[in-house]
């Protein structure tokens, strides 16, 4: 890794559970942001599906070494770049997981972090890891944080001071307008600044660059237990941001598909001292509700649906 690195954080408009054209929409992208120059070109969480409250995401799970992970490493050695990402995977024991993998120019998985808890219905689809998601790669170590791995202080403890350069994503979904509409948009509006705030108050606290993809589509699904349809849209932007928490480039939401990118110099600076408190920011009301009821009734749907299987993470 020269001193000089160019990256890319792509952004999606992905259709929730159509693997096929997500993944072509990932190749169409990958190939753009490499004919800009980009040595490393990082997809976002659940690249493969997107994100919603929907069992099917879980239920058509593939295999570790599936299709969305074959993309990356296809892309990796077509391109001669870094790619990296995350997709649900099924592993050997039977659960679902997160997995995020970074695959280096040779096509050869160089590492994966397993997302460590499952944000509000999310539980429902998949259960967290326990790796401390740094990867060495040579003389540097590369860490992965993903969506709201970025907003706890837990994840900025493994990471602050120990990498040269954090990758991530998200699925960060919106709060829908709903009555009292001033209110919701109210909401929405810092719901959307924290989404985008996040990966550069995460640099910055892990004193390294951060490559952010992100997801720019619209969801829709039900609303656990409120006999309801949500309807929304991801919220945030892809963007990459330079160790002391400096955007050096953006793509909104907004804007669509597409990618942002950026040189970075990869290493480690002082980090910002962490907070002595669970979040490294506020989450907002209606998040703090999401989180309080959904991650119980997810836990209880992904009981149901894989029996009594322990919840363990696989072995290797």
């Amino acid at each position: 890794m020269r001193n000089q690195t160019r990256v890319a954080a792509l952004q999606l408009a992905a259709e929730v559970g159509n693997i096929d054209a997500n993944l072509q929409m990932c190749a169409e992208l990958t190939t753009r942001a490499v004919r800009d120059g980009a040595e490393w070109v990082v997809l976002p969480e659940f690249f493969s599906t997107g994100v919603a409250n929907r069992p099917d995401l879980a239920q058509n799970a593939p295999p570790p070494d599936g299709a969305p992970t074959v993309l990356l490493q296809d892309l990796a050695r077509t391109h001669g770049i870094h790619t990296a990402g995350s997709t649900l995977v099924r592993d050997a024991d039977g659960h679902v997981r997160n997995a995020y993998f970074l695959v280096g120019p040779d096509g050869v998985i160089k590492g994966r972090h397993d997302k460590d808890l499952p944000t509000a219905w999310e539980s429902a689809l998949y259960i967290g890891g326990t790796d401390a998601g740094r990867i060495s790669l040579g003389d540097k170590t590369i860490g992965i944080a993903m969506c709201w791995e970025l907003m706890r202080t837990q994840t900025a403890a493994r990471l602050a001071g120990q990498v040269d350069l954090v990758l991530g994503g998200s699925g960060w979904w919106s709060i829908p307008t709903l009555p009292p509409r001033p209110l919701t948009r109210w909401l929405e509006r810092r719901n959307n600044i924290r989404a985008v705030n996040a990966p550069s108050v995460f640099a910055a606290y892990c004193g390294a660059p951060m490559v952010h993809a992100a997801h720019s589509g619209a969801v829709s699904c039900p609303l656990p237990l409120a006999g309801m349809v949500y309807g929304g849209h991801f919220a945030g932007g892809a963007s990459v941001t330079a160790a002391d928490g400096t955007v050096l480039a953006v793509r909104r939401r907004p804007e669509g598909p597409g990618f942002a990118i950026a040189n970075i110099t990869p290493g480690r600076q002082q980090p910002r001292p962490l907070p002595d408190r669970f979040w490294l920011q506020q989450r907002g009301a209606v998040a703090t509700l999401a989180w309080a009821y959904q991650n119980p009734w997810g836990r209880a749907q992904y009981r149901r649906s894989h029996g009594q299987q322990p919840f363990s993470r696989a072995s290797g």
